[in-house]
């Protein structure tokens, strides 16, 4: 389960949303989220849907990736279904009631709508990092923050401490599991016994994770300073981002797209 995280992983590729500037397709991501939850209609997410599926296609990232990237938060979508079935209320009369359990129309619908909601956003955020590299991350975060500069916001490091904390979030799952398998080599039992013991029980765990991440952000800090890091005052970079004709292309779909969510919403409320 732990290996299924996907977040924060990059894979190597030479396809068109590769190849997009890494400032554009932060933004589209901003706008892909808005637009997730400007949808109000089963008919809408159609088009959220089609575009989420022909992005994936022109990436080049295999569904199964995207699949196994889904597989940690099932469960987490499971109890956000459960919790809006059985908490909505609504005008219409309920659909079943037993006790004290009543499910409405309104619960089915919105549990659905929450359920879609955040798979897609895992999806959407997944191909952002999934097809940008760190130092592209970085890089189009920095220049999305510049302008804040006038007014004192440390744009490179901001940008530094977001891509760096997204990049170890593999490197620590991967780090986790493998002290989970040692520790249960040694006989330690994660899943019998009540919830406070298995609380107990990730103690072995916890211990030696963040032993090892303080080493790793020591071993992290002393690379950068043996290769002069002095912070963005100064800086030169060998690739300087460009825009070029496949983002005003990428720009324009999710404008379009943008523009259906929100007639979406008129018309079909």
């Amino acid at each position: 389960m732990i290996k299924d995280i996907t977040i924060g992983q990059y894979i190597p590729g030479n396809s068109f949303v590769h190849k997009l500037d890494p400032r554009v397709k932060i933004l589209i991501s901003i706008v892909y989220i808005i637009d997730l939850f400007i949808m109000n209609s089963f008919r809408g997410y159609i088009f959220i849907v089609a575009f989420t599926f022909i992005s994936i296609i022109i990436s080049k990232v295999k569904f199964g990736y995207i699949y196994k990237g889904l597989k940690p938060i099932l469960i987490l979508a499971l109890i956000t279904a459960v919790l809006n079935i059985f908490m909505t209320t609504g005008a219409n009369p309920p659909l079943f009631k037993w006790k004290i359990i009543t499910v409405y129309s309104e619960g089915l619908i919105l549990a659905a709508f929450m359920v879609l909601r955040l798979v897609f956003l895992i999806i959407g955020t997944s191909l952002l990092t999934l097809t940008t590299s760190p130092i592209e991350l970085t890089d189009g975060i920095e220049k999305l923050l510049n302008p804040m500069k006038k007014i004192g916001v440390p744009a490179h490091e901001l940008a530094m401490m977001m891509t760096i904390a997204l990049r170890f979030i593999p490197t620590l799952m991967d780090e986790t599991d493998k002290i989970m398998k040692a520790q249960m080599a040694r006989g330690a039992d994660f899943e019998s016994g009540n919830l406070i013991h298995r609380a107990k029980s990730l103690v072995p765990i916890l211990v030696p994770l963040f032993i090892s991440s303080f080493r790793r952000a020591d071993e992290l800090a002393m690379a950068m300073e043996s290769r002069c890091y002095r912070g963005g005052e100064g800086r030169t970079r060998m690739k300087q981002l460009k825009i070029t004709n496949r983002d005003y292309t990428a720009s324009l779909v999710v404008i379009l797209l943008t523009v259906v969510s929100v007639l979406s919403r008129i018309w079909w409320h």
